[in-house]
């Protein structure tokens, strides 16, 4: 059975960290690849070495691994640049506690400015002012509460902020790929 096609998701992505041996959340790392699929154009294979350094190992263990580790970035891409714009981040779901998904929503925030701050002034100074402001958004999102306890108002605002973070994904991939996706504006007059 091929795994080309199948869904990644938070925890299929963090039992892959663990069979090579890392707890680590795949949040921060998911926030890095949405940024550098948009600024860099990541690579499948400097996408595949970046995960492995993050895990400290050579190279997946086995193919099923690599497959999975390489649907998570294809799928991301295909999410960012798809014009239904559907993109979510790779964030816990409601198995977790609301104080384990804050923190998801932490790390993916500190993973995804890691990246936009290390692309420097140049492409910095083409940015609407709308993404602008969404990403010093962001950076408030850093020292969130995450120690929240599970009730419908924290669900909201976690709801709330996680939307936030989706849209400045989406916004800066959008900026920096012109044309991708192909959002059709219902709302402009139309001249006859």
């Amino acid at each position: 059975m091929s795994l080309i096609n199948e869904r990644q998701d938070f925890s299929t992505i963090a039992d892959t960290f663990l069979l090579h041996g890392s707890m680590q959340s795949p949040a921060f790392l998911d926030g890095r690849l949405c940024a550098e699929l948009a600024l860099h154009d990541l690579s499948a294979e400097a996408w595949l070495e970046e995960v492995c350094l993050s895990l400290g190992v050579d190279q997946p263990r086995d193919e099923a691994s690599a497959e999975r580790l390489l649907g998570w970035r294809r799928q991301t891409l295909e999410a960012l640049s798809a014009a239904e714009l559907n993109f979510e981040p790779l964030l816990p779901d409601e198995l977790f506690s609301l104080a384990e998904r804050a923190l998801g929503l932490q790390e993916w925030t500190l993973g995804f400015l890691e990246v936009v701050a290390d692309a420097g002034e140049a492409p910095c100074g083409a940015w609407s002012p709308a993404l602008r402001e969404a990403l010093d958004d962001l950076e408030g999102f850093a020292s969130i509460e995450t120690d929240i306890e599970d009730s419908p108002e924290n669900e909201n605002d976690l709801f709330a902020l996680t939307e936030h973070a989706r849209m400045a994904a989406m916004l800066l991939y959008t900026e920096q790929h012109p044309g991708k996706p192909q959002v059709e504006q219902l709302d402009t007059p139309t001249h006859h």
